[in-house]
């Protein structure tokens, strides 16, 4: 018997691990923006390089307006929606194996309407899932935590408010038992972390006043997701804003370092790359017309105002807007679309343009690498895939049916894609 019992609890395990829903590689989940680790790198193999409606496994549309990402866990993907004039706000689940709509959860029903630009939408942040809970957030519209299995709420927060102007856009972050909320208004801007199980404040931080003294109103909000990465043995939160960057004790909230640059509406997150460092400043206006935006590479191991000391690097990009995607880097290089629409490969350890290549479409949603390919996607639903390297090596140009806003799910052998009307799996 004793020899028996060991091959036994193997056969019982691989069954497990066969029978969908009870078990899922860690592989299969995409649980942030830009991934489970927030930094636009997919395991994702067999991705096919050229798909047309031949790859679309399912494609089910989806009601109201949402540029929020899709997330998966497990056989469900969330999304967020909202009714056009942000009246009420929705969680969308749908089955990953079939597309079929498995909740459709009013979260929030609006009373005090906000603004936003025309561009944007009332769901715009990207939710955050773990097993058995997903975090959606709507800026100061609300925040709520619902289980997955039956799309009950278990707590709601309407409290947090700042004056978005443009409508929402910075999406939660999950690090251990906290839920991580940046807030950058023309009124107030704070980072705020919740206890991810009951919604109850564990910390806030106010972001310095000093660097927002001398900018203009409209230009001191932002829509920044932050980074957790970690420095030397220690976690470290990075939250850039329009006007300073910082870096946190995700636990504690206590600021450790900044780096003042910018002057207006800041959206990309920050990224890293070998203990470094990388973000975009907002734009600023050139002295001699027009404005700029800057590209910094920062040593990310200081502690107080660190501008004059661990800036690395700055890539200034002239005639450009605030900038809208945020990077992606791998192997030491820099892939991104700047507001001039050119897809560019930048060195990491300088900041020197490698290679660029004229887009024809504004790109909002950010690039992922999968399988050695990065993909872009752009407003008007053009598919742009390129090998990785020093050397532009385009592989494909695909044409979808209609807009790309949020960053798709890149799982397993599969792509999610949200367009503005549909949410499909892409399968060779």
């Amino acid at each position: 018997m004793k020899d028996k019992l060991p091959h036994a609890l193997l056969v019982v395990c691989v069954i497990i691990l066969m029978i969908p829903g009870l078990a899922w590689s860690q592989d299969m989940n995409w649980t942030h923006f830009r991934g489970s680790n927030l930094n636009g790198l997919s395991s994702a193999v067999n991705i096919p390089p050229d798909w047309n409606e031949g790859n679309t496994r399912w494609k089910t549309e989806i009601h109201g307006n949402g540029h929020s990402s899709p997330v998966v866990f497990g056989n469900q993907v969330w999304i967020t929606t909202a009714t056009s004039d942000g009246a009420q706000l929705y969680a969308v689940c749908v089955d990953l194996r079939t597309g079929r709509i498995i909740h459709d959860v009013k979260v929030f029903d609006v009373d005090d309407r906000i603004s936003k630009h025309g561009i944007n939408t009332f769901a715009s942040p990207t939710p955050c899932i773990e097993n058995g809970f997903v975090y959606v957030h709507f800026g100061s519209l609300g925040t709520a935590c619902l289980r997955t299995a039956d799309g009950s709420v278990v707590w709601k927060r309407t409290d947090l408010k700042c004056n978005h102007v443009q409508g929402p856009g910075s999406s939660p972050v999950l690090y251990k038992n906290l839920l991580i909320l940046h807030y950058e208004g023309t009124d107030v801007r704070f980072i705020i972390a919740l206890d991810k199980s009951t919604g109850k404040q564990v910390w806030r931080t106010d972001r310095p006043e000093e660097p927002y003294r001398a900018l203009a109103n409209i230009g001191k909000k932002a829509y920044v997701t932050p980074l957790i990465m970690n420095v030397k043995g220690k976690d470290l939160l990075i939250s850039n804003g329009s006007a300073v960057c910082c870096a946190y004790e995700p636990l504690t909230g206590k600021e450790v370092w900044r780096v003042v640059g910018g002057a207006e509406s800041t959206v990309p997150m920050p990224v890293a790359w070998n203990g470094k460092v990388f973000f975009y400043t907002g734009s600023v206006n050139s002295p001699g017309g027009g404005t700029y935006t800057e590209m910094f590479a920062v040593d990310p191991d200081g502690k107080g105002d660190i501008t004059a000391t661990n800036i690395l690097w700055k890539k200034r990009d002239d005639q450009a807007h605030t900038q809208m995607l945020t990077p992606v880097v791998k192997d030491g290089l820099i892939y991104t679309v700047n507001t001039r629409n050119f897809m560019m490969c930048i060195d990491a350890a300088t900041g020197k343009e490698l290679w660029s290549e004229r887009l024809r479409s504004d790109h909002n949603a950010s690039p992922v690498i999968a399988d050695d390919i990065v993909w872009f996607f752009s407003v008007k639903g053009d598919v742009t895939a390129t090998r990785t390297g020093r050397k532009p090596d385009i592989v494909s140009r695909i044409q979808m049916d209609s807009g790309i806003w949020g960053t798709p799910a890149f799982i397993g052998k599969s792509v999610i894609v949200r367009t503005e009307k549909y949410i499909c799996r892409i399968e060779k």
